[in-house]
């Protein structure tokens, strides 16, 4: 089943101004239900734009979106499509307002018009999903929680809506690497246990490489690449006429094919290039420590 389709999706800001930018330019995919997908591009590329068409937060101009079955230009609809749609920004901790931990999060479901037991019943379970037990954290003020903790919060206020489709713009920014590992730890968690269907915005590489099953990759508002990170980062030639960067691991096996270690172009992670030396060293030095055979007998 297709969770997201875009057909033909135009948009320009600052029409017939001297001001007027094509941010998205006759843009066409679709994301099937269930898939980690990775939008990737440079600033300015569209992507910020295009996740803002998938919950009705731009007005749509040219073209057609479909998201969990309903076109975002129906009026009659799009309440519904936007509860559908979590949409995790960047910096999610500075849209926390309320006195509350628990209020905080219980913003979303209360605007769902759900019972008093429904919405306590999600703010606990999505409360308890991101790691900020509920009878340690409902009654604290959000604004006295750690960096990591407020940014958990936020996402609880998200997630507690129980969205199909997971939407995240850069959710490891400004993050140092341990408080990163946690945030992607939660989200692939939350894929699993929340949201089966993520598309996920980021200038971090490598973290793409390893979540996505999937990359689409935005350059001056059009898809120039669409395909596995193996198959986008892999051919070199047209990563680089997409601008792209290219994930640690793809970098350093370049580096290695220089000194004469050739391995598969098609790594793309950490993980991918230690297993892939592991076995280049096996096939290298196999025999290189067996005994010469010289035809004597060397029995004593």
């Amino acid at each position: 089943m297709q969770a997201i389709v875009l057909k033909n999706l135009s948009y320009t800001y600052s029409k017939k101004t001297p001001y007027e930018k094509r941010a998205l330019d006759n843009v066409s995919f679709a994301i099937e239900e269930g898939e980690f997908v990775g939008l990737i591009g440079a600033t300015g590329s569209g992507k910020s734009t295009l996740i803002q068409h998938l919950n009705g937060l731009v007005k749509l101009q040219e073209g057609e979106v479909v998201v969990a079955g309903m076109n975002a230009a129906e009026k009659k609809t799009l309440r519904k499509l936007r509860f559908a749609v979590g949409m995790v920004f960047q910096y999610p901790e500075y849209q926390l307002f309320e006195d509350t931990v628990a209020k905080d999060v219980a913003f979303g479901p209360s605007n769902m018009k759900l019972d008093k037991a429904e919405i306590d019943r999600r703010v606990r379970h999505a409360m308890e999903v991101v790691g900020l037990p509920y009878a340690d954290f409902a009654e604290r003020s959000p604004f006295e929680l750690s960096g990591g903790e407020k940014r958990r919060a936020a996402i609880a206020g998200v997630i507690a809506m129980e969205p199909s489709i997971l939407v995240l713009d850069e959710p490891v920014a400004g993050l140092d690497p341990a408080g990163r590992r946690e945030i992607l730890d939660l989200v692939l968690k939350l894929k699993k246990e929340v949201s089966p269907t993520v598309v996920m915005v980021s200038h971090y590489m490598d973290d793409i490489a390893e979540l996505a099953d999937r990359i689409i990759a935005l350059r001056d508002g059009k898809v120039v690449a669409d395909g596995s990170p193996a198959e986008v980062f892999g051919d070199r030639e047209k990563a680089a006429a997409a601008g792209l960067d290219l994930p640690s691991a793809a970098r350093i096996t370049d580096k290695l094919a220089e000194r004469g270690i050739v391995l598969d172009r098609k790594i793309v992670t950490m993980g991918q290039l230690a297993e892939a030396l592991a076995r280049y060293r096996e096939e290298h030095t196999a025999g290189m420590d067996a005994p010469e055979k010289t035809g004597e007998d060397t029995d004593v």
